[in-house]
């Protein structure tokens, strides 16, 4: 099996072909390789599998933080994949409301949403319906606190499930967007979408826009990280996020869905799934993630320490 690093050279992303067992040329010197488990069976009974796998055990309240799909958008995560793990972990879908003119954009109306794309079978939290609260970034380079839904804290544990896709200030969404967008309140979306009151709503991009993402999963994990699972599911893979009603279809087959309690690893080897593909599969999603320097991502949160680049994939056997 081929792996491609993410190599940063005067500011872009580059493409470096390695062995699995070679060392990145990002990361600092690691002597083990975090687990990531993939399947290719996209479903409810994958998507457990892959839970088992981890060998986790969970208890208390849990949350799964996922994207349920902007009205209109074809794209989204099915009902049917999260159900089975939602069920076995007794979860609530949570999600907070946004920060573009979107029925989405009150919690009534995202809530609908969620049911309307199927999301009938669980509890649905919209995390910053009754308001806000403020952790710290330690360590950040721009950002001293994150802004985030209250209701985040009432819970034990957090399983990221992440539909894996291109989007067009990031390059991609993963985990890491997932987690920070989409537990940020609207309040702390607009911290991370602008330069500063008056700046205009999208005033921030490129890199800047990155660091402040990974400061938002810094500040989360430093209080829930050890409670924290992390899934990408990589099928419909279009590349505009699901927040975007008019996001074309995907020209990529389905790849799988990947999982680890490393999320630098976890995305790391989702992109490297994604360049795997033959190129006229991956143009069109690679183009968008190289674009912004999207694999910068990964970088940035190894570098503060939320994971590793170097990973060990394990596929899953199917039933």
């Amino acid at each position: 099996m081929e792996r491609r690093d993410f190599i940063k050279t005067a500011g872009a992303t580059t493409l470096a072909m390695m062995t699995m067992g070679s060392m990145s040329s990002c990361s600092s010197s690691v002597s083990t390789k975090s687990k990531v488990y993939i399947t290719t069976d996209i479903s409810g009974q994958g998507l457990l599998s892959l839970y088992k796998a981890l060998g986790k055990q969970i208890s208390g309240k849990v949350a799964i933080k996922m994207h349920w799909g902007e009205p209109g958008n074809v794209n989204y995560l099915r009902p049917e994949i999260i159900r089975n793990l939602c069920t076995t972990v007794n979860a609530t879908l949570v999600d907070s409301n946004v920060y573009y003119n979107s029925p989405r954009q009150t919690s009534e109306g995202n809530r609908q949403a969620a049911i309307d794309h199927g999301y009938t079978y669980a509890p649905i939290d919209i995390l910053d319906e009754e308001g806000e609260v403020r952790l710290p970034v330690n360590g950040g380079k721009h950002l001293t606190e994150a802004i985030l839904g209250s209701h985040i804290m009432n819970y034990d544990c957090i399983l990221s499930v992440a539909h894996f896709k291109g989007h067009a200030m990031a390059g991609y969404g993963g985990t890491f967007k997932n987690l920070a967008i989409g537990i940020a309140s609207v309040a702390g979306k607009e911290a991370i979408h602008t330069l500063g009151t008056g700046t205009g709503e999208w005033s921030c991009t490129g890199e800047l826009f990155l660091d402040k993402i990974i400061e938002y999963n810094k500040a989360l994990m430093d209080v829930k990280g050890s409670n924290m699972l992390y899934f990408n599911i990589l099928n419909n893979i279009s590349t505009l996020c699901d927040c975007d009603a008019n996001a074309p279809l995907s020209k990529m087959s389905d790849i799988g869905m990947l999982a680890s309690l490393d999320p630098v690893a976890l995305d790391k080897a989702s992109l490297d799934q994604i360049y795997a593909r033959p190129e006229t599969e991956r143009h069109d999603i690679v183009e968008r993630i190289e674009s912004v320097n999207g694999g910068y991502q990964v970088i940035c949160a190894e570098k503060m320490g939320l994971g590793s680049q170097q990973y060990e994939l394990i596929e899953l056997p199917l039933p």
